[in-house]
């Protein structure tokens, strides 16, 4: 039996572009920031991070061009703090010390119009920071710079098409088992494709040993809500806007045409596309180019 990968991509679709990121971490304390054009599924590699960058607390702007980001490293000065960088790097134009590992990250609402996830106090940019003309800032929420990836995530899966189908049930947390918070009902939610097929994320337990913090799986179903096939242990997916769908597993990337659903029920990962294999990369600093580091 094969090792699972250790290597976690995380991606973000640009609303109203054909353009994703996406974060890719393993070992760990190591994320690298990756821009993906859906057009020719081509991959410009950017800045490697030493710290956490928390993917469920990260927006991108409908346009693709712009990240809000929660980073944190638990060192002095900034301990942890929320970036706006321009993808694929890292390098901060705007910048919000929060630290703490509570709330922070935020939502585009436009290409410059951003609620922080951030306590009242913590609103203030960051000496030698300013915002792009014209960007306004509001906080998040009925109680911003709280919670962890919740409520955050639930109010930026919405934005991008998700529905909140099943809440979840849990029983107490297990401390000595593998999985602290197993889910006798998973969380589960739901976004249709172009073509009226649906992909369901089933959030099945968090904090998990030696293992994804999250235990996900996928599903697609028919438009009938016949299940066609499954996809366990995959730490993300999503369509693409033409009903193709995107996913991440074992430190690669796939694409499963939408004329390939059939093919894929029978004759499995012959079936896909993979985009690329990021399980092999290697931490490498790099710095932003002129072009990243500027308004």
């Amino acid at each position: 039996m094969s090792k699972t990968s250790s290597t976690r991509i995380f991606g973000i679709l640009a609303r109203s572009a054909p353009v994703a990121v996406l974060l890719r971490r393993g070992p760990s304390r190591q994320v690298l920031l990756i821009k993906w054009n859906l057009g020719s599924d081509t991959l410009e590699y950017g800045q490697w991070f030493k710290g956490r960058i928390y993917e469920r607390r990260c927006d991108l702007s409908p346009s693709g061009d712009l990240l809000l980001y929660f980073a944190a490293k638990y060192k002095e000065p900034l301990r942890s703090w929320t970036a706006i960088s321009k993808p694929p790097f890292l390098t901060a134009l705007a910048l919000w010390a929060k630290g703490d590992g509570w709330g922070g990250g935020g939502l585009f609402d436009t290409e410059l119009s951003i609620q922080l996830n951030h306590r009242p106090s913590e609103d203030v940019l960051a000496e030698g920071f300013r915002l792009k003309k014209n960007m306004r800032i509001a906080l998040y929420g009925a109680r911003p710079g709280w919670g962890e990836d919740f409520p955050i995530y639930h109010s930026l899966l919405l934005r991008r098409g998700w529905s909140l189908i099943g809440e979840g049930e849990t029983d107490k947390a297990d401390w000595n088992a593998k999985v602290v918070w197993e889910f006798t009902k998973p969380i589960i939610y739901e976004k249709r494709s172009s073509g009226g097929h649906r992909l369901r994320m089933l959030i099945r337990g968090m904090s998990q040993k030696n293992d994804a913090w999250y235990w996900v799986d996928h599903e697609v179903l028919s438009r009938s809500e016949e299940l066609l096939f499954a996809l366990p242990r995959t730490d993300w997916a999503d369509w693409h806007g033409d009903g193709d769908l995107l996913f991440a597993r074992d430190g690669k990337l796939f694409r499963l045409n939408r004329n390939n659903f059939s093919r894929f029920q029978t004759t499995g990962d012959e079936a896909l596309k993979q985009v690329a294999d990021l399980s092999g990369l290697k931490f490498e600093s790099t710095e932003a180019p002129d072009k990243a580091t500027k308004w």
